[in-house]
């Protein structure tokens, strides 16, 4: 029986690769990356859906492995380039494949499958960029593209009678409806909405983090969890300021915070956890209670008493809630232009 290594995110297109090849009677073993700016499979709320309910249901084996670090590198230095955000679609595709290269060999896999369909990502996506990341992951002729390999050229696997081309489809362009309507064939109906999933394609989490890292060049696994949370103010080059926008923030904060770690809360009225990040100084747990208070129930008031805690000492101060011009001075996030003559 042929056997196949996938790269799988649980998203719909990888899903469907996987059924492509299983209908042909191929062997597949499913391999997830994990890495920071994904969905948060530990953390059901973070996905639309469950992302690996196929596994279950389809009856095929799926492996983990997190990227961690030599992900965060390629983020910083990307040797292809960011997309229109932060997202290095090209150097991440290289790396999954060279990991999945690995497995392969380790596992004594015939090929390797991806769920890509040609044209549906600007970056990576395209056809003369297909054969150059396989080559540059030395496994040229060796990756199939189930969902798109009528379009593309005949790779090893079909050459050598593992799968039938016949089989596969020629599907193109960022539409999903041929795919929606592949999965509704296979029974299909468990998957995350489409398009979901990197953060790093979104404006203000790409925003945060060139941020972080421009005040940080070594970041913790800490600094960058708290950048899916809350609003965030820049006090300082080594000080900054998150602040939850609703209970499950809060609690997100609450789980992710340390115990030396100053966090501050109205605790008369309604509103939101706040945390200092970094290096704590009179004026930063200030202005963080200001803010605190603005976004809290009581930002009517002229002055509310904020609880401050650090470790296991904690007092009370009186802030005055922060105006507009203190909250543009400060927030983390990506500013519209200004149209000309305003």
């Amino acid at each position: 029986m042929p056997k196949a290594v996938a790269l799988y995110s649980g998203g719909l297109d990888s899903t469907l690769a996987i059924l492509v090849m299983l209908k042909q009677g191929v062997d597949v073993t499913a391999l997830t990356f994990l890495n920071h700016f994904g969905c948060d499979i530990s953390d059901r709320s973070s996905c639309s859906k469950d992302p690996f309910a196929a596994s279950v249901k389809f009856g095929f084996q799926v492996k983990l492995s997190h990227l961690s670090d030599k992900f965060l590198n390629i983020v910083k230095n990307p040797r292809y380039g960011h997309g229109k955000n932060m997202n290095p679609c090209i150097d991440c595709r290289l790396l999954m494949l060279k990991e999945a290269k690995e497995f392969m060999k380790l596992t004594s896999a015939d090929f390797i499958i991806t769920g890509e369909v040609l044209g549906q990502r600007p970056m990576s996506q395209r056809k003369n960029c297909f054969p150059m990341i396989d080559k540059a992951a030395d496994l040229k002729g060796l990756v199939l593209r189930p969902l798109s390999a009528k379009f593309l050229p005949v790779t090893s696997p079909e050459e050598k009678g593992l799968v039938n081309r016949e089989l596969l489809y020629g599907f193109t362009g960022r539409s999903r409806k041929p795919q929606i309507a592949l999965a509704a064939e296979f029974g299909l109906t468990e998957y995350p909405a489409p398009a979901g999933g990197c953060l790093l394609t979104e404006p203000n989490y790409s925003y945060r983090l060139k941020d972080l890292l421009e005040h940080n060049a070594a970041p913790s696994h800490k600094d960058i969890n708290f950048l899916r949370v809350g609003r965030h103010f820049r006090y300082s080059s080594d000080c900054k300021i998150a602040i939850g926008r609703d209970e499950n923030e809060n609690k997100t904060i609450k789980s992710l915070a340390e115990p030396d770690d100053c966090i501050l809360k109205v605790q008369s009225h309604a509103g939101p956890l706040t945390i200092i990040l970094g290096n704590v100084s009179d004026n930063a747990i200030a202005l963080a209670a200001s803010l605190c208070v603005r976004y809290s129930d009581a930002r009517k008031l002229q002055s509310v008493p904020v609880t401050v805690t650090k470790g296991d000492k904690s007092y009370t101060l009186d802030a005055v809630p922060a105006d507009n011009v203190i909250i543009e001075h400060y927030r983390i996030e990506k500013k519209k232009p200004v149209a000309a003559g305003k």
